[in-house]
């Protein structure tokens, strides 16, 4: 059984088939789903996902590529749709400094504060995207002592998960970990309790191998729960069923 703690079905890459897609899904043993806006259009979307499949949950937020669209209006509509009952996340939020091409940082950091403003004033935890800017991102972090959450796709050190495990917050591994070229997220992986461990698709990217290439999908988390049980030298059973009780902790769901 899998918990895919962060996908995205609402994406265009799914439009040719995305019913049949997330029923088989459902058919082969994937037990929830978290499906994570990045934009205003994709928050919605998955909101509308979650209302439509029952074992499909939501976050709504603006992505940090996006973060030039974000303004008072924007803010409200993510409030508006938090207020939803099957939305359980505010994300994916955060800060992104790969894309050249992306808003400048002081806009991300702007907007990010802004969505962990609006995640403590709501009680809800946070998906966090931090691509080549841990330590600005472990830094606002720091400024919301009260909001937890994952960061997810981590893609830091050992050292930098220590510190966002010491600030409370849970390490989202996805198919990155089954690469050959794996070496820094196998080590995360070891340092990472079981209490604080979550598995994510984050499709359609990252597929594991052996599906590496093609479009992802939940029921691949099969190949990551196997190589993070060899990792940490235990069962499968393990892995997936730390993996659920996790995400049900972190989203406030009954067991």
């Amino acid at each position: 059984m899998i918990f895919d703690s962060h996908s995205h079905y609402d994406d265009e890459a799914f439009n040719e088939d995305r019913e049949q897609v997330i029923l088989r899904q459902k058919e082969n043993g994937i037990v929830g789903i978290l499906n994570c806006g990045s934009s205003l259009h994709g928050a919605k979307m998955s909101v509308e996902l979650s209302e439509k499949y029952d074992f499909i949950y939501a976050a709504v937020g603006i992505h940090p590529e996006f973060a030039s669209e974000f303004n008072e209006e924007v803010l409200e509509e993510i409030k508006a749709l938090a207020a939803r009952p099957r939305v359980k996340a505010i994300g994916e939020i955060g800060l992104d400094y790969y894309w050249e091409e992306n808003p400048p940082k002081e806009v991300q950091q702007r907007v990010f504060r802004a969505q962990m403003k609006l995640a403590e004033e709501l009680q809800l935890p946070v998906i966090i995207h931090d691509r080549e800017a841990h330590e600005d991102t472990l830094s606002i972090l720091k400024e919301y002592p009260k909001v937890k959450g994952v960061v997810h796709c981590f893609s830091g050190s050992a050292e930098f998960a220590v510190q966002c495990l010491a600030l409370g917050y849970y390490i989202g591994i996805t198919g990155v970990v089954t690469f050959k070229n794996a070496r820094k997220i196998i080590e995360v992986a070891k340092v990472v309790p079981m209490d604080r461990l979550l598995i994510e698709t984050d499709c359609p990217y990252m597929a594991p191998v052996p599906h590496r290439g093609q479009r992802n999908e939940s029921v691949y988390l099969n190949e990551v729960i196997i190589k993070l049980a060899e990792i940490k030298g235990i069962s499968p059973h393990e892995i997936s069923t730390a993996s659920i009780d996790n995400i049900k902790r972190l989203i406030k769901l009954p067991k």
